[in-house]
């Protein structure tokens, strides 16, 4: 390869990244400038991608981990052919531009998951390598690897610091994952300044421990020993790999080795400094020499050919493995909520109580015998969360198959690596907790939400009747935290039946994720639940007059149902409706919110084992909540729902004061 055409090649991608945050007056130049040969060393000769199938299932995939640096992702798109134009460069960090301050999943093409949150790109990556992985066991076959992609992540110093990313790199060498490789931008520079200030570990013999194979370079403008560093971490595919790469920030602007150059634009002045040092043929912002497109373009055909090639094999593939092929195609079928409804024998749990985290790990159970790409697991709880699927092997470094992911007690990194799994395609997944839990892994359930991606969420032990626990393990808030995220359906079942209606929308989902609250106490199977469930909130019971409606979730359904006829004993006219979902009952029609909450119906009571905020919504300034706004406490869950007021006669005492 041509060294000179490389470096013009490196300097182009410096000077688009510091013009991008120059005209936007807003941005960080610092990494770009100092993480530039290391880009494009791995996208120029390693990176096995097309612009053109950007949605290619067995590309190698790139996650900018420091998602601060995006102006550097923006500048390899560009360069690679994605419809990333120049007019998209300049309108870096501008509302409605593809170019957003940090990279945005579907966004632009190219970008392989959103990141900004230090350490979620990393965490994401381990996720996709570890879909990889499965779906090479799963699929491929001798003479045809039609799934050997890597997966790589470009980090920095903030990356290594965070909790999360040391959660996600343990597993991944716990696993084994080969194919992930992480290159580490060490410029020992945060916003305050020299990393020595509060990060002084040896980062290498820290991933060393965590199982990978660590290497270094000790200049990052050192293009021969980068690439020599990523072919060598491509040759083992025993262990993934950590690359750590010495680098400067702000690299040859009058502000090189500063923290100033982290999240402000150099200024005109040294933006031209800039390129007067490194020999830029131009001052002009966002020039782009001819020969630079024109190797690029180089570039772009040979990724071109390499799907090509894979293209050719995939369908020879198909013809010598025609049943795999096509429980591929089958893998990727959009799924319908109409044949899980159809499907009588989801539906049927009898009529015995049971606890709905139960009666989930049977439907997991039922639906991992349908659905071959259901691929899912627990931190650690998957004997209590109930999401083991029995007949189904653990995914291990010896039998990447198994479909029963052990994540540890991980629950941060666990979303982030669920969002990873859905991210790389083919897959549907869940991830499993205890509720109170959810604080842990909220960042990365909001990430699940912003990229709109359909991650299930199994939590379990969702309220005071976890018991003896107390209120450590027992969730309050947690409801109303989820609900007040957007494009996050949370779903709290009642019975049997409404947690297989919940499972339908997780199953179903195309760009949102769904978190299931289930219990830890049996519940019992009531009549008139199932697929209206679906409908975020149905009528279970109804009067001929309605003079007041209570309205409930999940266990204090039948709290509902209870209290109702001890009110209706006394002449109330009472109705009762179950409301598993905010989020699907506010999709509704009007016409259908009105028959369900009638407004002339004033007289309302929530009922519900957690937090009374949100509960406004639907009853208004004249109705009343029988909630917990205290932390729980610690004993037997029966007693608890006694004494924090979840007694027909609580609840009777409570209408009569709004009637």
């Amino acid at each position: 390869m041509d060294k000179k055409i490389e470096q013009k090649f490196i300097d182009t991608v410096r000077v688009l990244s510091v013009d991008q945050v120059q005209k936007a007056n807003s941005g960080h130049p610092g990494m770009p400038l100092g993480a530039a040969p290391t880009a494009v060393t791995l996208w120029a000769n390693h990176i096995r991608q097309d612009a053109k199938h950007s949605k290619w299932i067995n590309r190698d995939r790139f996650v900018l981990s420091a998602g601060h640096a995006s102006a550097l992702l923006y500048s390899l798109l560009h360069l690679f052919g994605y419809d990333v134009t120049q007019d998209d460069l300049k309108q870096f960090r501008q509302f409605g531009s593809k170019t957003a301050g940090h990279p945005e999943y579907g966004h632009a093409e190219g970008i392989e998951a959103t990141t900004g949150p230090l350490g979620a790109g990393l965490s994401t990556a381990v996720g996709m390598a570890m879909a990889q992985a499965h779906l090479a066991a799963k699929y491929n076959r001798e003479g045809y690897p039609v799934f050997d992609n890597f997966t790589y992540v470009l980090g920095g110093d903030g990356c290594m610091m965070e909790g999360i990313t040391s959660e996600a790199s343990s597993l991944a060498g716990s696993l084994a994952l080969g194919r992930l490789i992480v290159l580490y931008d060490s410029n020992n520079i945060t916003i305050e300044g020299n990393t020595d200030l509060a990060f002084r570990e040896n980062v290498r013999a820290r991933y060393e421990a965590y199982g990978f194979e660590t290497f270094l370079v000790e200049d990052g403008n050192d293009i021969d020993a980068i690439n020599a560093a990523i072919e060598k971490a491509k040759s083992n595919l025993d262990k993934p790999s950590f690359i750590e790469i010495k680098t400067r920030i702000g690299a040859f602007s009058a502000l090189e080795g500063s923290e100033k150059t982290h999240g402000s634009p150099l200024g005109e002045d040294n933006v031209r400094l800039l390129k007067e040092t490194i020999g830029y043929p131009s001052m002009d912002p966002f020039y782009v020499a001819p020969e630079v497109y024109d190797y690029a373009k180089t570039l772009q055909d040979k990724g071109a050919q390499a799907y090509n090639t894979w293209a050719e094999l995939f369908a020879s593939y198909e013809k010598a493995y025609p049943e795999l092929a096509k429980q591929w195609a089958e893998d990727n079928r959009e799924l319908t909520v109409e044949e899980f409804i159809n499907d009588e024998a989801l539906w049927d749990f009898g009529d015995k109580a049971q606890a709905t985290r139960n009666v989930s790990g049977d439907i997991i159970n039922r639906l991992s015998k349908k659905y071959s790409n259901l691929f899912g697991g627990s931190a650690d709880l998957a004997k209590s969360n109930m999401t083991a699927m029995g007949e189904e092997a653990s995914f291990q470094p010896e039998n990447y198959a198994g479909r029963n992911l052990h994540f540890g007690v991980r629950e941060h990194a666990m979303a982030a690596m669920g969002n990873g799994i859905v991210l790389y395609g083919g897959l549907k997944s869940y991830v499993a907790t205890f509720f109170v839990f959810a604080d842990f892994l909220k960042p990365m359930a909001r990430l699940s939400s912003i990229m709109h991606v359909p991650l299930t969420y199994v939590l379990t032990h969702d309220s005071i009747g976890v018991g003896e626990d107390g209120p450590t393990h027992e969730p309050i808030e947690q409801l109303a935290m989820l609900r007040a995220q957007p494009n996050f359906i949370t779903f709290r079942p009642a019975d049997a039946r409404e947690t297989m209606a919940g499972w339908t929308a997780a199953m179903t989902s195309k760009d949102a994720p769904v978190g299931l609250v289930l219990s830890r106490q049996n519940l019992p199977q009531l009549e008139g639940t199932g697929p209206d469930a679906l409908k975020g909130a149905y009528v279970l019971k109804d009067a001929n007059k309605v003079d007041v409606i209570l309205i409930a979730t999940g266990s204090e359904v039948s709290l509902a149902l209870d209290s109702a006829q001890a009110l209706e004993e006394e002449g109330v006219g009472v109705r009762v409706v179950s409301m598993p979902s905010f989020e699907l009952f506010e999709k509704q029609s009007c016409e259908y919110k009105e028959s369900v909450l009638p407004r002339a119906v004033r007289s309302r009571v929530a009922i519900e084992a957690a937090s009374s905020f949100g509960w406004e919504r639907y009853i208004g300034f004249d109705g009343k909540a029988v909630t917990i706004d205290t932390f729980g406490a610690s004993g037997k869950g029966d007693v608890l729902f006694k004494e924090f007021g979840f007694t027909v006669e609580n609840v009777v005492k409570t209408v009569k004061e709004i009637l």
